[in-house]
């Protein structure tokens, strides 16, 4: 048994490619095993790849640490000559390796949670001491769904750029979007009869959303905008009227509603407001027929 540690402890470099494979084989193993048959992962699934993911890497770098001691100390004291130029060639990696200890410092979030990193959106499926990665979500175009990509965030983004948590928009979203009506229609005295409609469409889901609100204000301690839907209009510079909808609603119906309420507003304006805007057009243009029709008299 002397024989055999003494013969590896001689033989380092075949000893570490033994174990590095070795951690590699059991780790593979693991995570198949964690995996299973699925199709798609869980939270928790993913949670416990990037915790083995993250073990094996710890246990395999105290490894090495602890087995070339020796050699790391003789190394490091040969690097104290070109110390400056080592921290200036890896600075990017220094700087992962804090922007990891950050992120696990303050929480700022977790796998599974929604993040915000700059123009990056997405759902976070793995992270380790170098790099984040998350599977994109399209959130610009209301629609709150997966677009197939991929991207990986190095964690030293975390100290140059804002990182956001969009957790709570996982279930509820608060969902905003206009309807340009052109015209001069008076669309004011047609407000109570759309946000009745858009009560109709969030009925079903109100009570829900009152609570999760509450969740929400009590988790930030701030007073949010209630979960009751709300219509403004505006105009734009050349002149069109907007109608502005804000909704607190499920995440995966926003769309769907989206496109209700809009139905909701062009049947008013196709049956109700665009007739009488053209028949005050029409009447407009017969009153200035007649007055050219009519000739002028002479004094």
């Amino acid at each position: 048994m002397k024989n055999i540690a003494q013969l590896l402890v001689e033989n380092k470099l075949l000893t570490t490619i033994g174990v590095i494979v070795f951690v590699s084989v059991i780790r593979r193993l693991i995570l198949r095993h964690i995996r299973g048959d699925s199709n798609f992962l869980s939270e928790d699934q993913r949670k416990w790849i990037s915790r083995t993911k993250n073990g094996a890497f710890s246990l395999l770098l105290l490894f090495l640490f602890l087995f070339w001691n020796t050699e790391i100390s003789e190394f490091a004291l040969s690097l104290t000559a070109i110390a400056v130029a080592v921290v200036v060639a890896s600075k990017e990696i220094i700087l992962c390796f804090t922007g990891s200890i950050q992120r696990a410092s303050s929480r700022s979030f977790r796998i599974g949670d929604w993040i915000e990193v700059g123009n990056s959106r997405g759902e976070v499926i793995e992270h380790n001491l170098m790099a984040t990665k998350i599977q994109e979500i399209d959130t610009h175009h209301g629609h709150y769904c997966y677009t197939g990509k991929t991207a990986t965030l190095p964690n030293s983004l975390f100290f140059s750029t804002t990182v956001k948590n969009l957790n709570f928009m996982k279930r509820y979203v608060y969902h905003h979007f206009h309807l340009v009506i052109r015209g001069d229609i008076n669309l004011y005295p047609h407000i109570p009869a759309l946000l009745a409609r858009i009560d109709d469409h969030s009925e079903d889901f109100m009570d829900i959303a009152r609570r999760y609100n509450h969740v929400i204000e009590r988790h930030a301690g701030v007073d949010l905008p209630g979960p009751e839907p709300h219509l403004y209009l505006s105009h734009t510079e050349t002149g069109e009227q907007l109608v502005h909808v804000r909704l607190f609603c499920p995440t995966e119906r926003a769309a769907e509603l989206e496109q209700l309420i809009r139905e909701d507003v062009m049947t008013l304006y196709c049956e109700k407001l665009l007739p009488a805007a053209d028949g005050k057009l029409s009447e407009q243009t017969e009153r200035s027929e007649a007055e050219t029709a009519t000739p002028s008299t002479s004094a």
